[in-house]
């Protein structure tokens, strides 16, 4: 007699598919948690160099932070006052091409 089964499985290859899924979806969760991870902790440190540069900022206003090199001084890196790195003082020449007075 040409009955129908009644007994119906997916069989190997419904267990294999289930199985590659399985361990796709856990690799894809273990990576996209270490992303969050990493995503998290570069966030503090771009906080902290933040909180650090502000800090940095109110200690120049105040007076109580280190002065950069040339602040201290009050030059620029120039040698002298003028544009051209003269002062204009006696022997120096004037823009003109005439000594100074």
């Amino acid at each position: 007699m040409n009955e129908p089964s009644t007994v119906v499985s997916p069989g190997m290859w419904g267990f294999v598919a289930f199985f590659v899924l399985a361990v796709s979806l856990y690799l894809l969760m273990r990576n996209m948690n270490a992303r969050m991870r990493r995503m998290s902790y570069r966030a503090e440190q771009l906080q902290r160099e933040a909180e650090a540069e502000q800090e940095q900022k109110r200690g120049h206003k105040d007076g109580s932070g280190a002065p950069d090199p040339g602040e201290a001084t009050g030059q620029d890196g120039a040698d002298g006052d003028g544009p051209d790195g003269d002062s204009g003082g006696a022997g120096g020449s004037r823009q003109d091409g005439d000594p100074a007075p």
